[in-house]
């Protein structure tokens, strides 16, 4: 039983030092040393029950032998009663016979007893170690995850101290004013694009009226030529 102990106080230890040596996960570590510590449990309470057993085969044995010696007694008293002393002293030598093994199973269970006894306040340390082992990784794995999450918000806190909020919001607003910009530079184009467009009307108007004007005085067209084109009177659709 003592050797399950050892081997799970090395376990652990080794399982500690890879921890350090290795830089392993934490998480990882510490669920493989509570699965040792389970199989090493297990293992101890077979083996203790085992050592129970054989406690109580060795007291079924003593209560067997102290039957036996009480038993050989009455028969020597019995026969030596009867007058018949060979049978007695067969008998009690029967008697000391179960006397001799009544006393070296008694020190016998006496022994098993003492080492039961000793096993069981052993387990129960080992699973008042294992309940504290469970709640100390609880507690552990806790503090590593807070501790990486608390790394993180620093590298992140690194990363951004490298960057210059201002600097940065000025080139964003410096972009949006030239998007602001461009936006109104082509609502004027296209305006500057129809008032073209209407300007080129009123030139071709204006030049038409000077083109007539010479027309007539040059060729003598008559005035109004454009009352050829004007819709008849209601006169003239009535006739």
């Amino acid at each position: 039983m003592a050797s399950i102990f050892d081997r799970l106080t090395t376990l652990i230890r080794a399982n500690l030092n890879a921890l350090l040596d290795q830089a392993e996960d934490p998480e990882k570590v510490l669920d493989q040393i509570i699965r040792d510590m389970q199989n090493a449990l297990s293992e101890a309470r077979t083996q203790v029950a085992e050592m129970i057993a054989r406690e109580r085969l060795l007291r079924s044995d003593v209560e067997e032998n102290r039957q036996l010696v009480a038993e050989w007694e009455r028969k020597a008293e019995l026969a030596l009663s009867r007058g018949m002393e060979d049978l007695a002293r067969e008998a009690l030598r029967r008697k000391l016979d179960y006397q001799k093994n009544l006393e070296l199973t008694t020190a016998q269970w006496q022994t098993q007893h003492e080492a039961v006894e000793r096993l069981k306040r052993d387990l129960q340390a080992l699973q008042s170690k294992y309940e504290q082992a469970v709640r100390q990784r609880d507690a552990l794995i806790a503090r590593y995850r807070a501790a990486r999450a608390r790394e993180q918000v620093t590298r992140t806190l690194r990363q951004f101290s490298t960057i210059d909020p201002a600097s940065e919001l000025a080139r964003m607003e410096e972009r949006i004013r030239l998007a602001e910009a461009r936006a109104a530079a082509n609502q004027e184009v296209q305006q500057i694009s129809l008032q073209d467009q209407f300007a080129q009307l009123e030139g071709d108007s204006e030049l038409e009226a000077e083109l007539e004007q010479l027309r007539r005085r040059v060729l003598g067209t008559p005035e109004a030529p454009a009352q050829l084109n004007a819709p008849p009177s209601e006169g003239q659709r009535q006739g």
